[in-house]
């Protein structure tokens, strides 16, 4: 029964005295940028425009609606948590708190794939875009610029399950940008902070001239039929909206890699909810909007490329001075994904370092930068080898399954711990919680298990090295074990 044996909540906080610690300077504001800067990115530049040509069609928009309703539970749940237990080991560190050592380490094990293959698979997808912009400035100063494809493509490929070799040397512009955001995230909080705020003002600023100059060219019979009739499993009908349900919820992991910055938030038990919640609400709604008028404007089955966004603006001479401003934005706003999501994995893996379940290292701050950066470098490490060398289906499909399976346990967690410790103070509660509780669950494993009957061969090897590493390592370094 030890494998379940939980961490006292009073202890998941707790700092040893003159120990070097994370820095206490977010607000707010702040944790809100930092949740748009995640959240907005890959679901629009690069997912929509996939999912509606492969999955669901015009009907997109309600695998929006649907993923943002999971997510919308998942997120009043991480509210609660994070108001209550203010550390950066997010799901994690809840799971520990609530449902046991065994679950705290599957769901960290899981969050590699939210975080770290995340950041691989929109490095990927800002490739994609920077090349294009790469092209745009050359054609319009008369020479070329593009790169050879080789250094701008996987040199491995997906097909039927397994890998095969392209003829690509390296995807060169996603390993560049994963090593720059890398160096940043190694150097502070504050400065990290302070650029996703300006790409995210950047970003958000591009969406709403996109829609403003391409609502006149919405054509409504790009939505008929709405939900396309079904071509086979997870392809339109219904069960295609579910897919693309599936696929989309990529988009919205962001407003959880907020919970990852609570460690160093100056008022967690306010600001927190505030952030996670409201970043939630306001990309839903972009999200919604923008997959509205990317299907209105162009037939849905054309936007299956690296950049949707830029495809659909080529049919429309009159609006091409938009696509060298939507390339910025994409650029923009993937690069602020990528740097949330890097500096979400250090964190946590900096909670479960001091846990014992993973080597000291981890654990280590930098005296003077104050960040865990031994997590960084490691990471950063690793998501230049998966960004340069895989493509981006897989990749974006390995990181739904593993945020759902995170959310859904949060979701639990509540309930636990609503049941074991209802004395905690908490600062935000989850509003008629048996309800949004096993809604938020249900939802969430509802729409994992679609994309793991299509992956189910990569998401269980994960899982069993998970498992491997836990038995053969974890477990017996644990610091409840050594406390017992």
């Amino acid at each position: 029964m030890n494998l379940f044996r939980t961490k006292p909540v009073t202890a998941v906080a707790q700092v040893e005295a003159g120990e070097v610690t994370l820095k206490r300077v977010l607000d707010a504001r702040h944790l809100v940028m930092l949740g748009i800067g995640a959240v907005i990115g890959a679901g629009i530049f690069v997912l929509t425009g996939n999912a509606a040509a492969n999955h669901a069609g015009p009907a997109i928009v309600l695998s929006f609606v649907m993923a943002g309703i999971a997510c919308g539970f998942a997120g009043l749940c991480y509210a609660e948590f994070a108001a209550m237990l203010p550390v950066s080991g997010s799901a994690y560190s809840y799971s520990y708190a609530t449902l046991g050592e065994l679950v705290a380490w599957f769901i960290g094990w899981n969050l590699v794939l939210e975080y770290t293959f995340a950041a691989a698979t929109v490095a990927v997808g800002w490739s994609g875009y920077f090349t294009g912009l790469l092209e745009t400035i050359g054609h319009a100063f008369g020479t070329s610029l593009s790169l050879p494809t080789a250094l701008t493509s996987a040199p491995l490929n997906v097909v039927e399950g397994r890998l095969v070799p392209t003829g690509a040397l390296i995807n060169l512009p996603a390993v560049a940008i994963v090593l720059a955001v890398a160096t940043l995230c190694y150097r502070g909080i504050s400065q990290s902070a302070t650029v996703n705020s300006i790409v995210v003002a950047i970003k958000v600023g591009v969406i709403l001239i996109f829609m403003a100059f391409t609502l006149q060219y919405v054509n409504p019979d790009n939505w008929i039929p709405f939900i396309p009739e079904p071509e086979g499993p997870g392809r339109f009908g219904f069960d295609g909206v579910v897919r693309g349900a599936g696929v989309v919820f990529f988009a919205y992991i962001g407003f959880d890699a907020v919970s990852t910055a609570a460690q160093e938030a100056k008022n967690p038990q306010r600001d927190m909810p505030i952030g996670i919640l409201g970043s939630l609400a306001i990309c839903t709604l972009i999200y919604i909007a923008m997959s509205a008028v990317m299907t209105g404007i162009m037939p849905y089955n054309l936007l299956g490329t690296p950049r949707p966004v830029a495809t659909a603006l080529e049919n429309y001479p009159n609006l091409l001075w938009l696509k060298s401003l939507v390339e910025i934005g994409a650029i923009a706003g993937l690069t602020s994904v990528i740097l949330v999501m890097m500096l979400g994995q250090p964190r946590i893996f900096y909670a479960m370092s001091r846990d014992g379940l993973i080597p000291k290292m981890f654990g280590r701050i930098h005296p003077e930068f104050r960040t865990p950066h031994v997590g960084t470098v490691v990471v950063g490490a690793t998501a230049v080898v998966l960004a340069g060398l895989l493509p981006i289906g897989v990749l974006g499909e390995l990181v739904s399954m593993g945020t759902l399976l995170a959310f859904a346990t949060v979701c639990i967690g509540v309930l636990v711990l609503r049941k074991t410790r209802p004395d905690l103070p908490r600062a935000f509660r989850v509003p008629a919680a048996p309800v949004v509780c096993i809604l938020g669950a249900a939802a969430c494993l509802y729409l994992f298990f679609p994309v793991f009957r299509a992956n189910w061969h990569w998401m269980s090897a994960w899982i069993v090295i998970g498992f491997l590493i836990y038995f053969g390592y974890s477990r017996s370094h644990s610091v409840l074990n050594r406390s017992a």
